[in-house]
């Protein structure tokens, strides 16, 4: 489920925390007064402004006392705004205390306001603002000698809810049903995937669910796994959004000495609510998908080609399976498939400031969360031990760097973290075809860990012939898809499938910016 706990977060953070008219400043704004209008005209208009998207704060500046430096930017509401730090120890405190000046002028309206956030690596805090004048944030004391320091050097972050208020609550209300299992969830999922990524999601003739025959199943065949409905749902959505694969899951078939078919799933929850590496008998694996499953899962089998087929090496792939099973999901190297380069894989208002500040707030609310998520795999990326984020934040600014340029450090699939090796779905996946003599002397050079859901599915590993497809395979659709898809109402899409060949240090430097998600040649 890669980046999708991570991207839940910025959302969850931003939740509690363009019509323009140029010239003199209107009595009121469209925007503004929806709320009192009746609902059946306020929310069709509504929702046709906003979306999830507009609950992503923007970064506008940081400002600090270096060179007197002061910040300028246009907001939602406030056209012209100034802010300067000021520091102080009104209080007698020990690292003494801070004023940020914030100066608003040119609201659009009389009637609208701007929502802000204020961040530094030790502290997360929000005000808003609806009159013209110089408003002030107060900071009484710094929490260390640390804060106070990098306060100095690099400053309070600054960022603005660019939707404003009534928009922020919009987003809330479009965010909201991403999550629920019901009709409107799964209808809200397919509306942000067709309207931020330009998916289909073409109806397929019944029925929805294959009869299958299990023996045309062999060791290594992909399954790529899509869920539109319930929490899982609303993960897998912001996950596909940022990283352009039409598939937010994946698990991967294996058959014993004795033929019996087996399924391997980095991500499978077991009885104690944990999300653990499973190796489960195929029948108890399908059942849970067409039974249990309330995610209205849709699964597409991609079956390796012959030639690959032919290499697998069953031993050893076998041997990695059991070496993983019961570690914990991959949670250490969550995001940095995703992050490759500075600037090329953050959908608008993403950056890796507002990165650092949820990092920041989840390092507050769950410190043990916060380490197993990112705090190991950062330290891994500095050589260091033990630093906690804030830790991290200033030891990149002392070497001269940036946490955005950290983040693109390529993750190692050799690394070691407190629990062990860390493969998230797809990377466990990747593992396995690694060990069992699919990349082939290529293998050294790769780190699989670098590796998204669409990375995975656009290998050249898969039947490019759709007549050598098992017979059973789409039989009941009219489109002739590339792959078989056994079960979802919906037909699926793998843009990019089956098109690229290995090569040294792939997908170590790939930007994935929607909608097109341009990839260059051999990034």
């Amino acid at each position: 489920m890669a980046v999708s706990y991570f991207l839940f977060s910025i959302l969850f953070f931003s939740c509690f925390f363009p019509c323009q008219i140029h010239g003199s400043k209107s009595l009121f704004h469209l925007q503004d007064v929806l709320p009192v209008l009746p609902g059946q005209v306020s929310w069709p208009i509504l929702n046709s402004l906003y979306s999830a998207v507009d609950l992503l704060p923007s970064f506008v500046g940081a400002v600090s006392i270096a060179n007197n430096n002061t910040v300028e930017w246009k907001g939602a509401c406030f056209y012209n705004n100034t802010a300067w730090l000021e520091l102080h120890n009104k209080i007698g405190s020990r690292f003494g205390g801070g004023t940020l000046h914030i100066k608003v002028n040119n609201a659009h309206s009389y009637t609208c306001m701007d929502l802000y956030i204020f961040a530094t690596p030790y502290r997360v805090t929000w005000d808003y603002y609806a009159l013209s004048r110089e408003h002030t944030l107060q900071i009484n004391e710094w929490e260390s000698q640390a804060e106070l320091e990098y306060v100095k050097r690099k400053g309070v972050s600054i960022f603005l809810m660019q939707a404003g208020m009534l928009g922020t609550l919009s987003a809330l209300w479009d965010v909201f049903p991403l999550f629920t299992s019901t009709g409107w969830g799964e209808n809200s999922n397919i509306g942000f995937l067709k309207k931020h990524m330009g998916a289909s999601f073409d109806q397929r003739p019944q029925p929805w669910v294959s009869n299958l025959t299990t023996d045309d199943i062999h060791s290594g065949d992909f399954l790529a796994i899509s869920k539109i409905r319930g929490r899982w749902g609303g993960f897998e959505t912001l996950e596909k959004w940022v990283s352009g694969a039409y598939a937010g899951h994946s698990a991967v078939c294996l058959r014993d000495a004795e033929g019996k078919l087996w399924v391997g799933e980095s991500g499978h929850e077991n009885d104690k609510g944990e999300d653990i590496i499973a190796i489960l008998p195929w029948e108890e694996w399908w059942e849970f998908e067409l039974k249990k499953d309330d995610s209205n899962p849709h699964i597409a089998l991609l079956p390796l080609h012959p030639d690959f087929r032919a290499k697998f090496n069953q031993t050893a792939a076998w041997e990695y399976a059991r070496s993983m099973a019961g570690k914990p999901y991959g949670y250490h190297n969550l995001i940095f498939s995703w992050i490759d380069t500075i600037d090329g894989n953050y959908p608008s208002p993403l950056d890796a400031h507002l990165v650092a500040s949820v990092m920041t707030v989840w390092n507050h609310l769950q410190p043990a969360y916060a380490a197993n998520m990112w705090n190991e795999a950062l330290n891994k990326r500095l050589g260091t031990q033990g630093l906690d984020l804030p830790d991290v934040l200033v030891e990149v600014e002392k070497r001269g760097s940036s946490f955005a340029k950290l983040l693109t450090i390529p993750e190692q699939d050799d690394w070691v973290y407190s629990d062990g090796k860390s493969t998230s779905c797809v990377a466990f996946i990747l593992e396995m075809y690694k060990e069992a003599g699919l990349f082939g002397p290529l293998a050294s050079s790769i780190q699989v860990t670098e590796f998204t859901i669409k990375d995975a599915y656009s290998l050249k590993f898969f039947e490019n012939n759709t007549d050598q497809l098992p017979k059973w395979c789409n039989a009941d659709d009219t489109a002739k898809l590339p792959f078989c898809q056994i079960r979802g109402k919906y037909r699926m899409e793998l843009p990019g499938y089956n098109t690229m060949d290995v090569y040294a240090h792939m997908n170590e430097k790939c930007p994935s910016m929607p909608p097109k998600y341009y990839r260059p040649q051999s990034c």
